[in-house]
């Protein structure tokens, strides 16, 4: 049975052979500019930046390392290049409302210019519109139609005063309007004079006063008519000198942007803002006091109302906008209304509004990663928002969350954006089930593959790989030999001889790794050794924590056999994980078996030490156990199982095949070999499963067994299934092409404990009993043994008790 499972040193490692390459170094070829093995990934991509109905914005999932980002940057590049330049976004002010600015769109690339044109606008209306203004013209129109008007109210007065002197009242005007005046003998009398006449001529008095005072009024309604006819027609002046100044330079501002109907549209505004506030402009300077620095200044006209604040000019912009935004805060998102202190207050106006990289992208992509819009309050929900509704709301969070003093609201912005999301697959689960809304805004998903079928094709894409890296990152170039080593250790990462990984980000650093050693030994091309030092040195830094375990093997802290046999114990092996470091090492097993009807007891769930998926390996054996020894007669047995000198949490089920041969070593009575390790997992039927970190594992052991002494009969047992996933160091192979270790393939139960017993398993009859010497035949005369016993002591109790009654 050795003989037919044990595996052949060209089993254990895919090599590849360096002739296959036809270029001396990497210097030669010409560098990768495709994508390998992502067709999936790229045809989602693909499709979801070609989509333009709504909701189909990209969720890229993949494994760390597998070039997601720069792939997706590379394609979004490329897609956005042959779409047009999206228009430029200002905010300008409400004239109507200045608590709701607008913001207006502007031809592309004009925004910081039209900006400045509407400044220039300004400054040349407050010299122009003063010169109008003192212009002789202006100033005799203006005294016209003063004169006119004051010459229509003195006519006014004159007849309300001879209607007063007919009557004995004399009008004097005052500030506060005018006065009536009682005449006697000619002349004017006083208030005292006036109470010391006779009632009755003062009651005369009265009365002429009262038709005077009536005569006052009615006057003075007049004057006042008068008046706001003169005031509207001067104003009315005013603005026609005014608009022929605005109007002539506006209108050349429209027929620059004759076809942007916001700008138009704004531009009739700041006309009529500007003709409503001419006075503004032509205000003329007051006489500073002396004591002004001492008191607060009168408020001075103020013309930020016009200003145009530039949200996104896209000026250098070649093709639609590719954002990246790595700090997906709320305000770097959707952008942010600042505010400043003044004199003791917080005071903010539309100039203080500042985009973010959401309408920065607006028109093209913007790449974000969600774990981080996740842990930013509020982005998450305000994103889905914005893309459901294809509207942009620039808002003060602390406003609206209650906090702070009132803000602006300026109003939305039309956003037409293709988001492209970064995630785990974790969080794509979580998302799409219990986010309702998920699914109708991400309807594309992106799945970047870990690994890649291998020939010849992908691993000449591998070697043009490596020699872009070279090129962009200023590396060496590899010799064949070299990139013979990327490619092996590239099988190796994912531990399989059919595929190579894709998980680029490992590679790059063992390239760059392996650089720094070429250049330390002055050498001009990276070959294979530097690439294998690069490697012992990375497992070097890492190593420390397993040198200690390993140390603990060597010294018999953590007791195991390297050679031997004995009944009832088997060494199944392990895997350890530090962040990325993973390293094996074996454990020892031990079952023992005896009468009772307690089944299977595993001391490690008993002892709250063991995880769901250990838990479940060991149900399996009573599956297995009662499948092959129970047809017969029921199984009366108790079986407890523990991993040795095991302190903390153990799971998975790739020793429960270890465990089994341990029980069934136990019950037979049949020693192990213990210079052979076991890994694997069981089903009910005795098939071997495959396991993870077979390498690591056989690695492990190996290591144990060398310093502990390599006799030539050690080795490791592995499931069948795992052969294609050996990609074991080069000390390893030796040794087993030495027969100095033995790695061996199996593929049932039966197969195994021949191999570590050198006792054939044995086949059952048609009655279901074992061959006598076989293991399951000796196995069967236990069980058999243990339930004739508890038959006999029952009815040893029994008669007990009757003779007691």
């Amino acid at each position: 049975m050795k003989k037919k499972c044990e595996l052949t040193p060209s089993d254990l490692r895919s090599i590849c052979d360096p002739k296959m390459f036809t270029f001396k170094n990497t210097a030669e070829v010409n560098p990768l500019d495709e994508v390998i093995g992502q067709e999936r990934a790229v045809q989602a991509i693909n499709f979801g930046l070609n989509m333009k109905s709504p909701g189909y914005n990209i969720f890229v999932t993949g494994l760390e390392g597998t070039g997601k980002s720069t792939i997706i940057r590379d394609l979004v590049d490329r897609q956005a290049k042959t779409l047009p330049s999206p228009v430029d976004w200002c905010m300008v002010n409400n004239f109507k409302d200045e608590y709701r600015p607008k913001a207006i769109s502007v031809p592309t690339g004009k925004a910081t210019r039209f900006s400045k044109t509407i400044s220039k606008l300004i400054d040349d209306l407050k010299k122009e519109l003063p010169k109008a203004f003192e212009h002789e013209s202006y100033h005799q129109r203006q005294s016209e139609i003063q004169k006119k008007y004051s010459d229509q109210q003195k006519k006014i007065i004159q007849k309300l005063e001879a209607s007063a002197a007919e009557k004995n009242i004399q009008i004097n005007r005052t500030k506060t309007g005018y006065q009536t005046i009682p005449i006697v003998k000619e002349k004017p009398i006083s208030p005292e004079e006036f109470m010391a006449l006779p009632k009755k001529i003062q009651t005369e008095i009265e009365e002429r006063i009262s038709m005077v005072q009536s005569e006052v009024d009615a006057t003075s309604r007049e004057l006042n008519k008068i008046n706001q006819v003169m005031t509207s027609q001067v104003e009315n002046l005013m603005e026609g000198i005014a608009l022929f100044v605005v109007k002539q330079r506006i209108d050349i501002i429209k027929e620059e942007y004759k076809g942007c109907k916001d700008i138009l549209a704004y531009l009739d505004e700041v006309q009529a803002d500007l003709l409503e506030n001419v006075k503004d402009f032509i205000s003329s300077q007051e006489a500073k006091s002396p004591i002004e620095g001492f008191m607060l200044q009168s408020a001075k006209p103020s013309f930020q109302r016009y200003k145009v604040n530039v949200l996104v000019d896209q000026k250098s912009l070649k093709g639609a906008p590719v954002i990246f935004e790595t700090n997906p805060t709320y305000h770097n998102v959707f952008g942010q209304i600042e505010k400043r202190a003044h004199m003791g207050t917080i005071i903010t106006d539309f100039s203080m509004v500042q985009a973010g990289s959401l309408l920065r992208a607006n028109g093209g992509y913007l790449i974000m990663e969600i774990e981080s819009i996740l842990i930013n309050p509020f982005v998450w929900e305000a994103l889905k928002r914005a893309l459901q509704n294809k509207l942009l709301s620039i808002e003060d969070l602390a406003s609206g969350l209650g906090y702070g003093t009132s803000s602006l609201r300026p109003e939305p912005i039309p956003l037409e954006v293709k988001v492209v999301l970064f995630g785990s697959y974790h969080l794509f689960h979580l998302l799409q089930n219990y986010d309702s809304k998920f699914n109708k805004i991400f309807k594309v998903r992106a799945d970047f593959d870990h690994e890649v079928e291998k020939n010849r094709d992908t691993i000449q894409q591998y070697a043009r790989f490596i020699a872009r890296v070279c090129k962009e990152e200023d590396l060496l170039p590899l010799t064949p030999k070299g990139v013979a080593a990327i490619v092996e250790y590239g099988e190796k990462y994912i531990a399989n001889q059919k595929k190579l990984s894709l998980r680029f980000g490992a590679i790059m650093g063992i390239l760059k790794e392996a650089n720094y050693w070429a250049k330390k030994r002055n050498a001009k091309r990276v070959s294979d050794k530097d690439v294998i030092t690069a490697f012992n040195e990375y497992r070097f830094r890492y190593n420390l924590y397993e040198e200690k375990i390993h140390e603990s093997y060597v010294d018999d802290t953590i007791m195991i056999d390297v050679d031997g046999e004995v009944a009832g114990q088997a060494n199944a092996l392990s895997v350890f994980q530090i962040g990325d470091f993973i390293f094996g090492r074996p454990s020892r097993i031990t079952a023992e078996t005896y009468m009772g009807k307690q089944g299977v007891v595993n001391i490690e769930r008993e002892a709250k030490l063991s995880g769901k998926t250990h838990d479940k390996g060991v149900l399996i054996l009573s599956g297995y156990l009662g499948r092959t020894f129970a047809q017969n007669y029921p199984l009366s047995l108790s079986i407890s199982i523990t991993f040795e000198q095991s302190y903390s949490g153990i799971d998975g089920d790739s020793a429960s095949s270890t465990e089994l041969y341990a029980v069934i070593s136990s019950l037979s009575n049949i020693p192990i070999h213990q210079g052979i390790a076991v890994t694997g997992s069981v089903n009910q039927k005795g098939q071997i499963q495959a396991i993870g970190g077979v390498n690591q594992k056989i690695e492990g052991f190996f290591d144990v067994c060398k310093s502990k002494g390599l006799t030539g009969k050690q080795g490791v047992l592995i499931p069948r299934a795992n052969v294609k996933n050996l990609m074991l160091k080069k000390e390893v192979i030796d040794a087993v092409r030495k027969r100095k270790f033995h790695i061996y393939q199996v593929s049932t139960i039966e197969e195994g404990i021949e191999i570590l017993t050198d006792v054939p398993a044995g086949t059952p009859d048609q009655e279901g009993y074992y061959p006598e010497g076989t293991v399951y035949g000796k196995v069967q005369e236990k069980l058999k043994k243990y339930l004739e016993q508890l038959f006999k002591l029952k009815k040893q109790f029994e008669a007990e008790n009757e003779a007691t009654v």
